[in-house]
């Protein structure tokens, strides 16, 4: 079976995908994930061209790996950051999924979280609403708001945190991990969500 490395920026999104990638490709499968997390996106992108070189030799050798990279977009423009992940993996000398063909298939996949991570949360209000029940009442808008569209996710969910919660202070790994537990990956509504749950199939096949 091939491996998966899935290459994350930071703890809070690998305690979200150890809930979610069994409910997205099975147990079985996912025992073929391994999680590789930086300190931050920029420490990420920073490291990733000696990383991916490594991976490629790794390849080369005759390791049956892919690499799933995903990223926050935050302030970027999505295109551009794209654009910089591609090129990195190309000149280590991988082939994306963008350039992949019939004879080539891809040995690299990039994703990116519209704007944050914290925006699929709001793609499942049902499981974000088990987790902290007493947040319901002040989600307002964000109830039906396309969960791609709110700015600063990570905010928005602070402040409904802290009206619900008042002055408890929740970790980001700590939601993270409690949120994913309810989560129902083909009711998110979050279309990179959706893009990335399709990339992640598509690795392990």
């Amino acid at each position: 079976m091939t491996k998966l490395e899935i290459l994350l920026e930071e703890q809070s999104a690998e305690m979200m995908l150890r809930s979610l990638v069994p409910k997205i490709v099975g147990n079985e499968r996912a025992r073929a994930v391994a999680f590789r997390r930086f300190r931050g996106k920029y420490a990420l992108l920073r490291q990733l061209p000696a990383i991916l070189k490594g991976y490629a030799a790794r390849i080369k050798s005759g390791e049956a790996i892919r690499i799933l990279v995903l990223l926050d977009q935050d302030s970027d423009d999505c295109t551009e950051l794209k654009r910089k992940l591609e090129q990195i993996a190309l000149d280590a000398g991988l082939v994306t999924r963008s350039v992949a063909t019939a004879d080539k298939p891809f040995q690299i996949l990039n994703r990116i979280a519209i704007e944050e991570l914290e925006a699929w949360y709001f793609g499942d209000i049902q499981a974000l609403c088990r987790a902290y029940p007493k947040v319901e009442e002040h989600l307002g808008r964000l109830r039906e708001a396309d969960p791609d569209s709110i700015s600063e996710a990570s905010h928005a969910l602070k402040r409904v945190f802290e009206k619900g919660y008042k002055k408890r202070n929740l970790s980001k790994i700590e939601v993270a991990e409690r949120i994913a537990q309810y989560m129902q990956p083909e009711r998110n509504r979050s279309r990179s969500f959706q893009v990335f749950r399709e990339g992640l199939k598509a690795c392990l096949t």
